[in-house]
């Protein structure tokens, strides 16, 4: 029987979903306002001002949305190449990809914080792209609106059927959802009283996360 890996394991998924948290609430109020992870708000919030026809306003928004699907790209060609890589597996080649990002972002002052949302925006998408089940089970390590539609779906199951097994399940994703959210909420405090250097803690989650992975093939 095939071990799970580690890079599924709750602990590991728990870790890489506090930074995502982290990442969300740094952007939001450090960086203008945007959402690093939650891309639907940037969408609604950009086609708002197109129609507006506040241009620059609509690309502050769409930039990071762009960057999103860049990351998203970048991850796949990383998994697609280094699936089979022996000395290294290749999602810790994507959190040591986004350790530099993000620890670059650190240092990116306030008059650039369009570039610093696109770099965030970036990391965000390899991390939601690279770690996506947690114990076997699929979930979103950086947003939660499906994890809260899979955990409530899980838990009406085990409602209906008392299957222990739905009921596990559920409390998987509305754990994830509880650490995202404490992730978030150190974010918002330590970003306000820390300044721009605080998205290091998310570097630094992310380089546990690293060491904690095992030599892993799929």
């Amino acid at each position: 029987m095939k071990s799970r890996q580690t890079s599924e394991s709750f602990l590991l998924s728990a870790i890489v979903s506090a930074s995502g948290g982290f990442q969300d609430a740094y952007t939001y109020n450090l960086r203008d306002k945007v959402f690093a992870n939650a891309q639907t708000g940037n969408i609604v919030l950009m086609s708002q001002h197109l129609m507006q026809r506040e241009w620059a306003k609509g690309l502050h928004y769409l930039l990071p949305i762009l960057s999103f699907a860049v990351g998203i790209l970048i991850a796949e060609q990383v998994s697609f190449h280094y699936r089979n890589a022996k000395k290294i597996h290749w999602r810790q080649i994507i959190l040591l990809i986004e350790i530099i990002v993000l620890s670059a972002v650190a240092f990116v002052p306030a008059s650039l914080n369009v570039l610093a949302n696109v770099l965030v925006s970036l990391a965000c998408a390899m991390q939601v792209q690279s770690f996506r089940k947690v114990n076997g089970y699929p979930y979103a390590s950086t947003m939660c609106i499906g994890n809260l539609r899979s955990g409530t779906e899980s838990l009406s199951v085990y409602l209906r059927n008392h299957e222990k097994g739905a009921l596990k399940k559920a409390m998987h994703y509305y754990g994830i959802i509880i650490i995202f959210a404490i992730g978030a909420g150190i974010g918002g405090i330590l970003s306000i009283n820390l300044g721009y250097r605080c998205i290091l803690i998310s570097s630094m989650l992310l380089l546990l996360a690293f060491f904690m992975m095992r030599k892993e093939h799929l």
